[in-house]
């Protein structure tokens, strides 16, 4: 079968960042990727477009103004500062991961994890995840993720090799076989990672998100549930040179009514906590794609559950 020319493309690409980049000097590599944010702002495409029209959201506000436009360009710096540390983060060494990454709330989830108990970690698309996974193995606690599929095929196996050469397992995204591998791997007392601000399988749950309807996944629930592992909430953000996270209170499973019911109250709290790390550092949310119930589609905006 030929692969479509976008996607030979996209995949040279991403081949380049991972070869030249990763090996090019620091500063002339920020530099460029800094003016590759601002040109992508500047030519206000339909991603820029969505991310402002999020923005509006995070801040109240019912259109756009001067004031989303200047933070809508601050998110793509630091949104592309997330790619070019990607495309580098194999040549950082233990030090500098662990060296450079400010976390609060940390202790509370070693203190789960060596107790034999699993734990899932649920993120929002914001700051530099992949650092912050890195920095988990090196702290001991290797994990076990999920990846969207990515056409072509060989993108995909590119995040693969990437993610486990950092120390990750990595499943496919779709399929059951995926959900019992995680429950597998958190009844072993491991934990496991998730980035769940947005709803890829249009059986998401709908939660109230800064004032307004919008669809999360119901997995790290889910998971919570039928495993007994700990659901930690982790919002992520840059300062500076440095990297900032926070791990969040723990989301318990209620005491009473129904699976479904237990599966609402806790992806709605889970919202909360992202909707309090997204607050205090907007731009660092990578959000440039369609969450709230009203932008999408006719047909996916009435199947929330």
């Amino acid at each position: 079968m030929n692969v479509p020319l976008r996607d030979e493309v996209m995949d040279a690409a991403y081949a380049m960042g991972w070869t030249v980049v990763r090996k090019m000097p620091e500063r002339v590599a920020r530099a460029a990727f800094a003016a590759l944010a601002d040109r992508t702002w500047h030519q206000h495409g339909a991603g820029v477009k969505q991310l402002e029209k999020n923005l509006c959201r995070v801040l109240g506000k019912d259109a756009v103004d001067d004031e989303v436009r200047i933070l809508s360009k601050r998110v793509m710096r630091s949104y592309f500062r997330y790619w070019l540390e990607v495309f580098r983060l194999p040549e950082y060494d233990k030090e500098r991961i662990l060296g450079r990454m400010r976390v609060t709330g940390h202790e509370k989830l070693f203190a789960t994890l060596d107790s034999g108990r699993g734990a899932i970690l649920a993120l929002p698309h914001m700051g530099n995840y992949e650092q912050a996974g890195a920095w988990l193995v090196h702290s001991g606690y290797p994990f076990t993720t999920v990846a969207e599929r990515l056409k072509p095929e060989s993108l995909f196996d590119r995040f693969v090799e990437f993610r486990e050469s950092l120390g990750m397992e990595v499943l496919p995204h779709k399929g059951a076989s995926a959900f019992g591998r995680m429950a597998q791997r958190l009844r072993g007392g491991r934990p496991v990672c998730l980035v769940v601000d947005r709803d890829l399988t249009d059986k998401g749950i709908d939660v109230e998100f800064f004032g307004s309807t919008a669809r999360m996944p119901a997995v790290s629930a889910a998971l919570a549930i039928q495993t007994g592992a700990a659901l930690f909430p982790v919002t992520l953000w840059y300062e500076g040179d440095y990297w900032g996270a926070r791990v969040h209170e723990e989301i318990p499973v209620p005491a009473q009514g129904v699976r479904q019911e237990m599966i609402q109250v806790m992806t709605q709290e889970l919202a909360r906590a992202f909707q309090e790390g997204i607050a205090a550092h907007p731009e660092d949310w990578h959000m440039l794609q369609k969450v709230w119930v009203a932008d999408l589609p006719a047909a996916a905006a009435g199947d929330g559950r």
